[in-house]
């Protein structure tokens, strides 16, 4: 196992040390013995589940496998570490438990057949409620009660997932996409028989494109009160529900952008999480009050943030130039990383360009002592598409900064965090729509003198990947050099081959299916387009990827193949990108040594 935590060799670059400086999320703390936490980190080298008793200092490594772990949570009371074990990074599995203070993984939940994990919520009295996907069954919800079996009380074709249980683990709140629309959410919530106490569809059985999401149930035994995600006035904000007595309370916060929140512990306040043109920030909300007070942090990104019972808020925080750190309103550092600390990086700059569906944000950093251009330029596209790039560290935008490139990220139609419109703008023109943003900045940059048109490199992973390979077919002239990252190659046997939940979302994007709307697939494949590309192309896939699946990059590289297109392609063993700190620097070092190897002097 490789020591994440020894001092780097003096020659290592500063771009490999970003991605080998162990690193630690945001600890998650049980309800009921707050002392006791899990998080997650990369301190072997591979991204894997940690607990961490407050109270003694003591911590202890809880998951080891070759392929990594992220996916766990602890009960209320702190005795049961939960999490997630596939096979390969295939996300395919079952729930294991392990004692939190150590000892042998045992089943969670005996009697429930592997599958992709749709929500969980654990009770405090030993109760579990579990959400799956499988391809033969849609979306299930089982309740498993201490001693007992799972019994199912929810079922349908469509995706559903579990939101929450309630304090004193009588109601569960669910999302449910029944109506058809996989991007718009509405909610039940239900006793653990099953039996409807409340509902909530601002779609109107799919005709409103509104959605709505589970925050939480108050943290209180016996309060009925749910904290809900809308979009009833263009963007995402709270609402509190009280599903015993129907009555919503409409919070109005005053924050442009987007805004979340969950609970303080004693459920008589919000912690505020507000985003707004690619930077967050936290608040205060006083229920009673009705007062919004500001919580210090640094300007930035806030990529996650919990109350503590004793009021104090702790944040993960970063920036583009300064690495992640889990701090406290407390004042200090909660969490240190063993080991050597990363290479800071370069600032962003912000871009705002007028495109076809209005002002696009990009995100712009240049490389550091190299002039003012015009440099060679990676596009990096997010992926998602429900995501959006922040002003917030990453190590391999800093790789392409340290070796003389400048980096743009677009914020495309289709991104979150600029209201519902941007977000759901992308539907039936899939993909072309996000291009036609792309295209705007790249104009801006070549005619600004930050990129050279002769320069420039497309690039993504997941969504961004997509993006990457229709942009080079249908694009072709703009381009010098593709990277793609377990991208869909080939939409009609992506669809095919893709996790149930996805086929969902690719039928609320495409308004069909691929064979009900074969002309809409056919137009936004990269496979349509691939005898047009013309700069050499690297491809990297996860072989066990449910995501972006095998089968249909094969059938792209084939195409490429057939006519002696120039191109690389690099197949490893692991899902839908990987939690191996030695793998993720070897696919950058790979990409960066292509784009090197094909650009014009």
């Amino acid at each position: 196992m490789t020591d994440n935590t020894a001092p780097p060799a003096p020659s290592m670059p500063d771009w490999e040390k970003r991605f080998r400086a162990p690193r630690v999320g945001l600890p998650e703390w049980a309800q009921d013995a707050p002392d006791r936490s899990l998080f997650v980190s990369n301190a072997t080298g591979t991204y894997e589940l940690y607990a961490w008793d407050r109270a003694t200092g003591a911590q202890r490594q809880a998951t080891d496998r070759p392929h990594g772990t992220t996916d766990g949570t602890l009960s209320p009371d702190g005795e049961w570490i939960w999490w997630f074990r596939d096979t390969d990074g295939d996300e395919f599995g079952v729930w294991v438990r392990q004692p939190f203070a150590g000892g042998p993984d045992e089943p969670a939940v005996p009697g429930l057949e592997p599958a992709y994990p749709a929500g969980l919520a654990l009770g405090r009295d030993g109760t579990a409620v579990v959400g799956r996907s499988t391809d033969e069954d849609g979306s299930t919800i089982h309740v498993v009660r201490p001693g007992g079996r799972p019994v199912e009380i929810y079922r349908h074709r469509e995706s559903a997932g579990v939101g929450d249980l309630s304090r004193d683990g009588t109601l569960i709140a669910i999302e449910h996409t029944e109506h058809g629309d996989a991007m718009h959410s509405s909610l039940r919530v239900v006793t653990l028989d099953g039996e409807t106490v409340a509902e909530l569809d601002d779609s109107r059985g799919g005709t409103e494109e509104l959605g709505l999401e589970v925050l939480g149930f108050a943290p209180v035994p016996g309060d009925t009160r749910l904290l809900v995600g809308h979009q009833r006035r263009g963007r995402w904000e709270p609402m509190v529900w009280d599903v015993a007595t129907g009555s919503e309370t409409d919070l109005a916060l005053d924050l442009p952008g987007d805004v979340a929140a969950e609970w303080y512990p004693d459920g008589s306040a919000l912690l505020v999480e507000h985003g707004f043109e690619a930077r967050s920030e936290l608040w205060r909300y006083d229920l009673a009050a009705r007062e919004l007070t500001r919580v210090a942090t640094p300007p930035g990104t806030v990529s996650g943030a919990t109350a503590r019972p004793d009021g104090t808020v702790e944040y993960q925080w970063s920036s583009a130039a300064e690495p992640p750190a889990v701090r406290s309103t407390a004042g200090g550092v909660v969490l240190e990383p063993p080991g050597f600390r990363p290479p800071g990086s370069v600032p962003v700059e912000d871009a705002w360009v007028d495109g076809p569906g209005g002002r696009i944000h990009a995100l712009v950093q240049r490389p550091a002592g190299r002039g003012d251009g015009p440099f060679p330029t990676v596009f990096e596209l997010h992926g998602g598409p429900t995501w959006h790039d922040m002003d917030a560290f990453a190590a391999g935008p800093a790789a392409w900064l340290d070796h003389g490139f400048a980096v743009v990220r677009v914020n495309y139609r289709g991104s979150t965090g600029y209201g519902r419109a941007w977000t759901d703008a992308l539907k039936h023109r899939v993909g072309l729509i996000e291009l036609e943003d792309v295209a705007a900045v790249r104009a801006w940059a070549v005619g600004s003198g930050l990129a050279d048109p002769a320069r420039l490199v497309l690039s993504g992973g997941s969504w961004g990947g997509y993006l990457a390979l229709l942009g080079l077919g249908t694009q072709p002239e703009a381009w010098a050099v593709g990277l793609a990252a377990v991208p869909v190659a080939d939409y009609v046997a992506a669809y095919h081959d893709e996790m149930e939940a996805l086929k969902s979302l690719d039928r609320t994007l495409f308004g069909g299916t691929p064979e009900e709307v074969p002309e809409r697939f056919a137009a936004s494949s990269p496979l349509t387009y691939v005898d047009a590309v013309r700069a050499p192309v690297h491809i990297a896939a996860g072989v066990n990827d449910p995501r972006c699946p095998i089968r249909q990059i094969e059938n792209y590289v084939d195409r490429l193949a057939a006519r002696g297109a120039v191109h690389e392609v690099y197949r490893y063993d692991a899902g839908h990108g990987s939690l191996v700190v030695e793998e993720r620097i070897k696919q950058v070092g790979m990409e960066i040594d292509f784009a090197l190897k094909h650009l014009p002097r």
